[in-house]
């Protein structure tokens, strides 16, 4: 076995641990820290739940980083390092007190920036799409974090997708380390949740997840198509849900219970909804990213075949549209 190989195998069990233990601490002293989610409009839940879980994950994969970038693994760490801990901070000033939406904004604007500036600058225009991208991505996590168990299975979907259609050399022990974390903190948010995500760490996976998809991409170990496939449920029930609220002239800036993993979990409850969409991520959209992988051309079929019976099912259940 090689020393990386080792070194990120390492990595991951410490990973899984931390993100675990610190999920229980945040549980078990939530009222003193004031990390307590009260039920609203936008909420699949009842009464007040302990949040802020996902620390965890934003610890053990900061940690990852700074060591990746003091040794040299081949991913953007210290960009990551960087941005990663100002989108968590700013999230988790959120979790305690509710911070402006200007404020928000600005933090998430400023760490994609840094990310599109130091790895994948090429002209002004194309940055500028990027980053709007990238902060859509960071906060479709937040708004796709409503059920137990959705938002770190879509993280650790990704991860798990890279790894076994992909060829992630580079960025292997980045990958585990994101699959450990994110089981690790599942074992206290499956269904039922003992402890939720939080903003701490929606919005910092979200950023994580989009800059490997595209420095996977330009390195040519897994293409951006196929994480689009991967992660066809996430980004695919978020835009969808927007845009149908912004046609039909709805406040769409305002919490709502309306998209379609949340329409479906009403119906089957949260447990069975988030397994729903594993069991639609290994049997669907998995072999898809395998085909995008062996033949490049295909990309567009593959990514269309992704998102047909989502939008058959977002048509059928009246994603935008049913409140609840």
């Amino acid at each position: 076995m090689k020393g990386m190989d080792v070194v990120a195998i390492t990595g991951a069990v410490a990973a899984f641990i931390v993100a675990f233990l610190l999920a229980l601490l945040v549980r078990l002293f939530a009222r003193r820290l004031r990390l307590v989610a009260a039920a609203n409009a936008r909420s699949s839940h009842e009464g007040e739940t302990p949040t802020g879980g996902g620390l965890g994950i934003v610890v053990a994969l900061l940690a990852w980083f700074a060591l990746a970038a003091r040794f040299g693994e081949g991913t953007p760490a210290s960009t990551l390092l960087a941005s990663g801990a100002v989108v968590a901070i700013i999230g988790l000033l959120d979790d305690l007190e509710d911070q402006s939406r200007t404020l928000r904004l600005g933090c998430q604007l400023a760490a994609a920036g840094v990310c599109v500036a130091w790895l994948f600058h090429t002209n002004v225009w194309f940055d500028l799409a990027l980053i709007l991208l990238a902060v859509w991505f960071v906060n479709l996590y937040n708004f796709m974090d409503g059920i137990d168990g959705l938002a770190a299975s879509q993280g650790a979907a990704f991860a798990l997708g890279v790894l076994a259609v992909g060829d992630a050399n580079l960025a292997s022990g980045s990958l585990l380390v994101l699959l450990a974390a994110c089981a690790g903190f599942l074992c206290l948010n499956w269904a039922p949740a003992r402890v939720f995500m939080g903003d701490v760490c929606s919005g910092f996976l979200g950023l994580v997840v989009f800059v490997l998809a595209l420095w996977l991409h330009t390195t040519g170990e897994f293409y951006i198509a196929a994480s689009a496939v991967v992660l066809a449920v996430f980004w695919f029930d978020a835009t969808w849900t927007l845009c149908v609220r912004i046609v039909t002239g709805q406040r769409f800036m305002e919490a709502h219970r309306s998209h379609l993993y949340q329409i479906i979990s009403r119906r089957l409850g949260h447990g069975a909804t988030t397994g729903l969409f594993w069991a639609y991520w290994a049997l669907w959209l998995l072999p898809l990213a395998w085909v995008v992988g062996a033949w490049p051309e295909l990309a567009p079929a593959a990514l269309a075949l992704a998102c047909i019976p989502l939008a058959l099912a977002s048509v059928r259940f009246r994603a935008g549209r049913d409140n609840g």
